[in-house]
């Protein structure tokens, strides 16, 4: 097979290029190359898909399958524009940050999604889920119901720089001093693993599997990835749960970013960590063992310093802080 991956430096998609030429097929991979060089035996064409059409110039010929993980609704135009006729399948990698309701658990690909961007609005943080609608719908105009729409949740694994599901193994790992965890029994998270997703995207292009898929993890407790986080970190310091009306008014932020509990999300967001994954299921996804994925996510958050400035995560000195202020705090308010 000639494959396409619009990307191929980064995380998935660096993961499923070099999956792809460990199974003998012909990689191509457009991207700007700013992170790293994609994986030895694929030919990089380096392009910035901002300028446009012609970004896409310097590929020839035809492709048996394309593969695009952007947001950004202008790209995927083009990209649908200059090389849809020479493409035998599509498959568009989107989001279950879609879904228009956060609160039913177990829905599935059938549940109601947002309006896309407005034509011409530029794609920023604020309109991502909008932002991959319009990228679906694009998709969908240029292929029907020929094209792989692929809905995935929080990925995990080595590459992950989003510091989301590494910060709580390596926090534990960190040092030996107490873990600050919301104290939230019925949270769930869902998590897929990079190289599972990877592997059934390659395996979906191979097949030409259409449709739409929520790519997602099985719904596992809350408290079972902090236990398995402080296994995989080997260290025998305690997590310590704080009341989570308490950290809102800390204004300690939910699910990532800066000053964030990662993964921790507010009670009305059920259905976002329960998504039903069935459909993908049945079309071949598989899971990787939370365990083994907590400790390649270990692994990889020691190759990158467990002591470094963070994308989501507390900080060491707020985390204290944030203890100290809830051990000493007046038990009568």
């Amino acid at each position: 097979m000639r494959l396409l991956i619009l990307g191929g430096t980064e995380f998935l998609s660096f993961t499923t290029a070099k999956l792809a030429v460990a199974a003998g097929h012909e990689v191509v991979c457009l991207a700007r190359g700013t992170h790293r060089p994609s994986p030895t035996g694929t030919r990089f064409v380096k392009a910035d898909r901002s300028i446009g059409p012609s970004a896409y110039t310097a590929l020839t010929g035809t492709f048996d399958a394309v593969i695009d993980v952007s947001w950004d609704p202008m790209r995927v135009r083009n990209a649908l524009d200059e090389l849809g006729g020479r493409a035998g399948h599509w498959v568009y990698v989107s989001s279950v940050s879609v879904y228009a309701d956060v609160a039913e658990p177990g829905a599935d690909e059938g549940a109601e999604i947002v309006a896309p961007l407005a034509y011409g609005q530029p794609a920023d943080a604020l309109h991502y889920a909008a932002a991959k609608v319009a990228c679906e719908h694009s998709v969908a105009r240029a292929f029907g119901d020929e094209a792989l729409i692929v809905r995935a949740g929080l990925i995990g694994g080595a590459m992950d720089t989003s510091d989301r599901f590494g910060y709580w193994p390596a926090r534990f790992a960190r040092d030996n001093t107490p873990v600050l965890v919301p104290a939230t029994a019925g949270l769930t998270v869902q998590v897929i693993g990079v190289s599972a997703l990877a592997a059934w995207l390659l395996r979906s292009a191979e097949g030409k599997l259409s449709g739409t898929f929520n790519a997602v993890g099985d719904p596992v407790p809350f408290a079972e990835v902090i236990r398995l986080a402080r296994e995989v970190a080997r260290k025998r310091n305690q997590p310590h749960e704080v009341a989570p009306f308490w950290l809102t008014e800390m204004n300690v932020s939910y699910w990532a970013g800066p000053e964030s509990l990662p993964l921790w999300l507010p009670p009305d967001y059920a259905g976002f960590s329960t998504r039903s994954n069935a459909a993908a299921s049945a079309a071949g996804l598989t899971q990787v063992p939370l365990k083994e994925l907590m400790a390649e996510a270990m692994a990889y958050e020691r190759e990158l310093g467990l002591r470094r400035k963070r994308r989501a995560g507390l900080s060491p000195h707020r985390e204290m802080a944030l203890l100290q202020l809830w051990q000493s705090r007046d038990e009568t308010v």
